[in-house]
């Protein structure tokens, strides 16, 4: 069984990149049931025996995701015609993958020796992290246009619940079970940039509400 876990979990890094060495820092009540589930998971395996893997995979994004995330409400905004993004805090920094990427280490994982991966902990990132507010600057500037990026105060997370940086150390996904990115952020923003401009996928959004 792979168990899906969160790169939340360690909360803002304490030492960049983060590998499963790193503290459990739960800085919200999302992070908090992420760090019980893993537990439990990691319990059944030294009380059973249980068959049990887990995977933190670090900030997935591309089509079909959600408009809480950050990626596609940046997009659909621009896509409306907007040219005020508003977004949440613009300095923490983030560890794109994109979502055919992240499938894969659940693939890799799943089908490895069980001598090689039963019973441990695996990150999934890229080993790169840009701020929201580049980020944001680098959609625009893929979608043709100009745009005000600025803070919405509804959309700021508590100040202590704030994670401020997460960047991936995934050398021992990689070493087990030969995983690597196939996308760069760039590729998979601009892919996803496509999918939601699409008419019939963008009127599935509503870009003047804030999903939280």
């Amino acid at each position: 069984m792979v168990h899906t876990s969160t790169s939340e979990t360690y909360g803002t890094a304490r030492s960049v990149p983060i590998s499963e060495a790193h503290p459990l820092q739960a800085q919200s009540p999302y992070a908090a049931s992420k760090v019980a589930a893993d537990k439990l998971a990691e319990s059944y395996y030294l009380s059973f025996g249980t068959p049990v893997v887990t995977l933190r995979p670090f900030n997935t994004f591309g089509p079909r995701q959600s408009a809480r995330a950050v990626i596609p409400a940046i997009i659909i905004q621009l896509a409306a015609g907007s040219r005020q993004l508003k977004l949440g805090a613009l300095d923490p920094t983030r560890d794109f993958t994109y979502v055919s990427d992240t499938a894969q280490a659940f693939l890799d994982l799943g089908e490895a020796p069980a001598s090689a991966v039963v019973g441990e902990l695996f990150n999934a990132g890229t080993g790169t992290d840009v701020s929201i507010g580049q980020l944001a600057a680098d959609i625009a500037r893929l979608m043709g246009v100009d745009a005000e990026i600025s803070e919405d105060p509804r959309r700021l997370r508590p100040k202590d619940s704030e994670v401020l940086r997460l960047r991936c150390d995934a050398t021992r996904l990689r070493e087990r079970t030969g995983w690597q990115p196939g996308c760069t952020r760039e590729q998979g923003l601009q892919q996803t940039i496509e999918w939601l401009q699409r008419p019939g996928n963008l009127a599935r959004y509503y870009p003047d509400e804030y999903n939280q």
